[in-house]
């Protein structure tokens, strides 16, 4: 089988940010990148359930949400992916991300689809959690421009 693009991205030197994951047609996935790789601090799962509740809710509500593919967690705990369609530029998903993190980090109140009836596993939140990971995000993205959305080696 061939390697996937996600498994050809240096792993030991990457950091912290936002960047192009791969595009597929008209669909662009993000990287998010949270946490350094391999660092021994992965994202908490009550606090990445909770910042993916607030990050999807957010970027379907904002002005690209009818361009929102997905919203999602890496399965390996250091990040999110962001897949929107190409009529968002660059700039624009720099943007969704630096507002979407800005609103975790100043959350107050109900967590979105936090129910039984809404989520299948409802009582595993962490909001405090979220919060802290929405407001790093933000100063590690705060200045973010379209030529750091590409990987360094």
């Amino acid at each position: 089988m061939e390697k996937i693009a996600s498994f050809t991205v240096n792993h030991d030197t990457l950091k912290k940010g936002m960047y192009i994951s791969r595009v597929d047609g008209d669909v662009v996935t993000y990287d998010v990148r949270m946490k350094k790789p391999n660092g021994g601090d992965y994202l908490c799962m009550s606090a990445a359930h909770t910042f993916e509740h607030l990050f999807a809710t957010f970027a379907r509500n904002s002005r690209y949400g009818k361009h929102v593919v997905y919203v999602g967690p890496m399965g390996c705990r250091t990040g999110f992916y962001l897949l929107v369609r190409d009529a968002v530029t660059f700039a624009q998903a720099i943007e969704l991300v630096q507002n979407s993190m800005a609103f975790i980090r100043d959350f107050e109140g109900n967590i979105p689809g936090n129910t039984r009836r809404e989520c299948g596993n409802y009582l595993d939140h962490d909001l405090a959690g979220a919060k802290q990971l929405g407001a790093d995000m933000y100063e590690t993205l705060k200045n973010w421009k379209e030529t750091n959305l590409y990987y360094q080696d």
